[in-house]
């Protein structure tokens, strides 16, 4: 999976557990669905999006009401910045 991730562009600290690929766009990590689908409407100058680990919360890391705040950060070979926020 490592080489698939770095293959994709995925960079090492934002790499996380799954790794999608959409188009020219990678997807890494537990995205919300409306994030992705936001992202792709807007098509914006970036590689992709990533969450990194696996924070409490996310898309397939429910338990219960417990949000663990992450970020959901677009990146592309240079740049990284906050795309979506969770708190």
């Amino acid at each position: 999976m490592a080489l698939i991730k770095a293959d994709a562009g995925v960079p090492l600290q934002l790499q996380s557990c799954h790794t999608t690929l959409i188009g020219d766009y990678v997807f890494e990590g537990h995205i919300p669905a409306d994030v992705i689908a936001r992202f792709l409407d807007e098509k914006p100058n970036a590689k992709g999006l990533a969450v990194p680990g696996m924070p409490l919360g996310s898309p397939g890391m429910e338990a219960g009401d417990r949000i663990q705040p992450y970020e959901v950060i677009a990146f592309g070979p240079t740049e990284q910045s906050v795309f979506a926020s969770y708190r």
